[in-house]
């Protein structure tokens, strides 16, 4: 496809989406009492209409008053006068009894039907491809911006899953990512043009944006032809083109959020240059996260150059102002502790008071978490930080199948055991759930984004009541 066919393919593709919504419900039986339960929506408390209506009703009301003063009420004594005349020859013909009630009903259906015309109006405006009720819309963003602070920390694949789902819940959403990541789309922009990695922030923004499956798709998009372009993705190349406009790479994550609608913001967890170095038990001392995976040794130490690494001030601030702090899910060396590597942000989230929950992960990452039970997880990211940064831990609760259990295997992958004993004596609260997705043809284990996203609200809601 060439690029100025895009925008057409992209008009085509909308308009087949409009007639396949019609075409699925052309003429409902219950659209009567559907379209009734629509105007009853209206009447839900914190929609801020209502309000301004009434207040616009008494502007007119005001309005008139004043005109009737002005001109010496002349006009309105003889506009009453006339309707006086007409309501007594009404009631003369028609009994009271019946006329009232009569012309109540047709004042009634008239409020009703400019109501609903003039909303009907602006929702053509706002929402053109109308396969969504203003009133949904409004109680939607009603109740998402009530929604607590939400901080999450991690990178990879494990942190979009987890906003995929939070934004069902809060629009109030920070996500923390990593910037270590030196493999890859990301790695050859980082080493070639001096941009932050954008693979991990990519992937928060897909997760976070309102058409998340369109953008995730594009994004995700890979150049399979091209001097220079294989193998980069379309939105690393986009957020290193944003900030090469915007002037940094924190404007250009800010302007892709507003070009993308994406609810809530995903911030790096530094600006700087960082690359991470581990020592293993061996004795090797491996430089760049994409070569500690494949050292396929233990992991005794990990830190990062330069070795104090300022924090990004916003992210600073999300974390002071936040309600609820996420950690993880997300590959335990590579993905969740490179952001607590920022003394700064770990400093942060140890100083505060609100409730904070690790997410640990269902299976061990060959090459980085070999053999590690819960408590081995809890623990490295203590010895990390030097201190504990988080009060409870979440833990899958089933086993996954035994045709998961042997695809994993073949990769010296398996659960990650609960000792909990151990997790005790660390002075972490265990929080068992089902919250695993398997995939039943390849037997693919990810956290499931809705059902964990709930979990971890259930237990903000218990943790702020105890």
């Amino acid at each position: 496809m060439s690029i100025s066919s895009f925008p057409k393919a992209l008009r085509v593709w909308a308009k087949s989406r409009r007639v396949v919504v019609k075409s699925r419900n052309p003429n409902p039986p219950s659209l009567r009492n559907g379209r009734v339960h629509q105007w009853f929506k209206w009447l839900s408390p914190g929609l801020l209409v209502k309000r301004w209506l009434l207040i616009s009703a008494s502007g007119v009301v005001l309005a008139t008053l004043g005109l009737a003063i002005w001109t010496g009420m002349t006009p309105i004594f003889f506009f009453l006068q006339l309707l006086r005349n007409f309501l007594t020859w009404i009631a003369e013909v028609i009994p009271n009894y019946i006329s009232g009630p009569v012309v109540i009903a047709a004042g009634v259906l008239l409020i009703i039907w400019g109501q609903t015309r003039s909303l009907n109006s602006i929702t053509q405006v706002l929402m053109p491809e109308g396969n969504e009720e203003l009133v949904d819309r409004l109680l939607t963003h009603r109740r998402l911006h009530r929604g607590p602070k939400i901080v999450a920390i991690g990178g990879g694949t494990g942190l979009s899953h987890l906003l995929r789902g939070l934004k069902d819940y809060s629009a109030k959403i920070t996500a923390i990512v990593t910037v270590a990541d030196d493999g890859g789309s990301s790695g050859r922009l980082r080493r070639e043009i001096g941009v932050p990695p954008p693979g991990d922030i990519r992937n928060c923004l897909a997760a976070l944006a309102d058409e998340e499956k369109l953008l995730t798709e594009l994004f995700q998009y890979r150049f399979r032809a091209g001097d220079g372009l294989v193998g980069h993705s379309f939105g690393n190349l986009f957020l290193t083109a944003m900030s090469d406009i915007a002037g940094d790479f924190e404007q250009a994550i800010a302007a892709s959020s507003k070009v993308l609608a994406v609810r809530g913001e995903v911030l790096p967890a530094t600006l700087s240059d960082v690359s991470l170095w581990a020592e293993l038990a061996d004795g090797r001392r491996i430089e760049g996260e994409s070569s500690i995976t494949k050292a396929n040794g233990k992991i005794l130490k990990i830190g990062c150059t330069p070795a104090n690494p300022p924090a990004l001030p916003r992210a600073l601030e999300a974390l002071r102002e936040a309600d609820f702090i996420i950690i993880g899910p997300g590959s335990l060396y590579t993905s969740v502790i490179p952001n607590l590597l920022v003394k700064e942000i770990a400093d942060a989230i140890a100083n505060s008071e609100v409730p904070r929950i690790y997410v640990c992960n269902i299976m061990t990452q060959p090459g980085e978490t070999d053999g590690y039970s819960v408590a081995d997880h809890i623990r490295a990211i203590d010895r990390a930080c030097g201190r504990p940064l988080f009060d409870a831990v979440v833990v899958q609760g089933k086993v996954p199948s035994a045709k998961s259990l042997i695809r994993y295997s073949q990769e010296n992958s398996y659960p990650v055991v609960l000792d909990r004993e151990a997790v005790t004596q660390l002075g972490r609260r265990i929080v068992i759930a089902n919250v695993m997705d398997e995939d039943k043809n390849t037997g693919l284990i990810r956290h499931n984004s809705q059902r964990l996203a709930g979990m971890l609200l259930r237990w903000y809601s218990r943790a702020q009541n105890s």
